[in-house]
């Protein structure tokens, strides 16, 4: 099992999280979500896009990101962030094993200051003029390519 881990934060939309942590449960990824999110946790849309796999997935919530740097402090994993803003693709990447991946809000990505935190910036290079990919696909996607970098090869 890897130990690679998605990290969400202060995520907009349930039935996006909902994905990701099914997806997450399925491939065996730990999943952090760093509050507040933009809806009630126990939302039923989150349920619904999660299914019966909510229970399967090593969930974590952190109160605020403050609570979740104190935490990747002393785990020492490395913060990979996806963003618009990065140039490197993520293809192009190097990936550990011991990775957060990290995915900012549907509506905002992260603050400056997140940004500017992240060990590294990684890209999916898109069709100039589309703004950006929905969430939990650029999760799979992501997680995907870091798995067969640290896991399946």
């Amino acid at each position: 099992m890897t130990s690679l881990r998605i990290a969400l934060y202060q995520p907009d939309i349930p039935g996006n999280t909902g994905t990701i942590l099914r997806l997450a449960a399925c491939l065996g990824l730990g999943v952090d979500i760093i509050e507040p999110a933009g809806f009630d946790i126990s939302d039923r849309n989150l349920k619904r896009a999660g299914m019966d796999y909510l229970a399967a997935v090593a969930l974590t919530r952190h109160v605020n990101w403050e609570h979740f740097e104190a935490w990747r402090a002393t785990s020492g994993r490395r913060l990979v962030l996806a963003s618009t803003k990065a140039a490197g693709h993520y293809t192009d990447f190097a990936f550990q094993n011991n990775d957060i991946l990290l995915f900012g809000r549907e509506s905002a990505g992260v603050p400056d200051h997140v940004h500017e935190t992240a060990d590294s910036r990684i890209l999916i290079p898109m069709v100039e003029g589309q703004r950006s990919i929905n969430l939990a696909m650029s999760a799979a996607m992501i997680s995907g390519e870091a798995l067969r970098q640290t896991q399946w090869t």
